[in-house]
């Protein structure tokens, strides 16, 4: 259980001085943001200090006694063990900036002396972007993305085969209402600890988002997001309708496809069939704006395939011509032949050879989840609590020399100045997050480095200790959460890469 220091007390309360609020806490009682508690007349860390144990990276399985480069490498420790690794989950703040972060710890790595400064992190400049894989529409580019009535971010431009949301940010923690704020950090919290929160945006779809789960859309669970755009689904199975059919059409509001003029029925000597397709024209076989964006086939507004074709081509068009509409994800399709006035005539048996295709176009379709990746700006607090000079662990940062992890977790760096942070909280260990009440959100961030390059940025070197303090105070230990690389390991630092 990990201890923050106590600077003031008024009528038997302690100031808490972890955030802005400074909170004057009874005994027996927690502070507003739940994080910190009057135990007996000392400030405690209520959630506990969370420690990863490095022998479970290898999924519990004994590591050779060798490094792959053989005794070369052999530094001279029976155990090639990578120990533990102490995350900032449960560590405590720096806040007010003056002072060391709550842990400096020394270790030694492959004959290597390392040091971690952990530190949960106050970001008002945070967010999260969310990705969720799915091909209907959610709502216009820009539109507000609301909770409870709240304007919590935006719709984004959309990805290949996910729609995109950019939700939190300063503007709307701290630039709007106070409600806003408020609403706009709960959300972020449940986002972040992985806990779904149903949205609405403006002009489009009512939303219910989780990390790592599928998304439900206007009440509908999502279950697969697609194989591809109907040109590539098109190039991908021409093959298997050769000789199944005269025709194929694949909805999709980004790019429909139809098989006789694409190029890979071409090379498949695929003849014309006259069909007239209504959007705007590509290139062969490619069509755009067949339909407005909805939650229909493919990605569009229709429920009725057929409204997107017009009148055959009589000159080429014939009687009997067997036709395939389908989905991109294959969960809409439906088989038709020509009348003798040319005229599609939905079938109501699927041949066993194109019911096999949609089958195999599902198959190609992966489950679709909803991702929420954090992002935030490391910016005084942070760097501070590192170094009495804050701009030398930047550069640090951006020359490889330190690297970024966010509770243990490999964190993406933004390029530019600054040290914007991005990471993936389904790699995160649960419950990473918390919130003050200014309002704004609690992460976990580590700096890691060589102990002489943390000397050289001017670090405070009076406060490192042995890493085994902050693994005597530990109450959670847990195995690493995700199959990325080690915060140690020397590959993610230039000297070692």
């Amino acid at each position: 259980m990990v201890k923050q220091l106590v600077e003031s007390t008024l009528n038997g309360k302690i100031r808490c001085d972890a955030c802005p609020v400074m909170c004057y806490i009874a005994d027996g009682r927690s502070g507003a943001c739940d994080r910190y508690a009057n135990v007996a007349g000392e400030l405690i860390r209520v959630d506990p200090l969370t420690i990863i144990e490095a022998n479970e990276a290898e999924g519990g399985k004994v590591v050779p006694f060798l490094p792959a480069g053989g005794a070369a490498d052999w530094d001279g420790e029976i155990v090639q063990s990578r120990g533990a690794f102490v995350t900032a989950i449960g560590a405590g703040t720096t806040y007010p900036d003056y002072k060391p972060a709550p842990f400096i710890v020394s270790r030694k790595e492959n004959g290597v002396d390392m040091v971690t400064v952990v530190t949960e992190g106050i970001f008002s400049y945070c967010g999260v972007k969310v990705k969720i894989d799915t091909d209907r529409f959610l709502g216009p580019e820009s539109a507000p993305v609301r909770v409870d009535g709240e304007p919590i971010g935006h719709v984004m431009t959309s990805e290949y085969g996910s729609q995109m949301l950019s939700l939190g940010g300063v503007h709307h923690l701290t630039g709007g209402s106070k409600k806003e704020g408020r609403v706009t950090c709960d959300s972020l919290l449940k986002l972040c600890n992985r806990e779904s929160v149903e949205m609405t945006i403006d002009g489009g779809s009512t939303i219910i988002v989780a990390a790592g789960q599928a998304p439900i859309i206007n009440g509908e669970q999502e279950q697969r997001m697609r194989v591809g755009c109907g040109s590539a689904t098109i190039g991908m199975f021409a093959r298997q309708w050769l000789g199944h059919v005269d025709e194929v059409v694949v909805v999709d509001d980004h790019i429909t496809g139809v098989l006789s003029e694409h190029q890979a029925g071409k090379l498949l000597d695929i003849p014309p069939t006259g069909i007239k397709i209504k959007g705007r024209r590509s290139t062969p076989g490619r069509y755009f704006q067949v339909a407005e964006p909805g939650t229909g086939w493919g990605g569009t507004n229709i429920t009725d395939p057929l409204s997107i074709l017009g009148d055959f081509d009589a000159k080429t068009a014939y009687p009997g011509l067997r036709m395939l509409m389908v989905s991109t994800t294959g969960e809409q399709y439906g088989y038709y032949i020509l009348d003798d006035n040319l005229q599609p005539v939905l079938q109501t048996i699927l041949p066993p050879a194109l019911q096999q295709s949609v089958e195999v176009i599902e198959e190609n379709c992966e489950p679709a989840l909803a991702s929420v990746l954090f992002i935030g700006g490391a910016g005084g607090s942070l760097r501070a609590g590192v170094t009495n000079n804050p701009v030398r662990l930047t550069r640090s940062v951006k020359q490889a020399l330190t690297h970024v992890s966010c509770g243990g977790a490999e964190a993406y760096v933004w390029p530019g100045g600054g040290i914007t942070v991005m990471a993936d909280v389904m790699d995160m260990p649960t419950n990473s997050f918390g919130y003050v009440p200014t309002p704004a959100l609690v992460a976990p961030i580590e700096f890691t480095m060589r102990l002489a390059d943390y000397e050289a940025l001017g670090g405070h070197m009076d406060a490192v200790v042995p890493i085994e303090q902050a693994v005597a105070l530990a109450e959670r230990k847990i195995g690493p959460v995700s199959a990325g690389s080690w915060p140690t390991d020397k590959r993610n630092f230039r000297w070692g890469a």
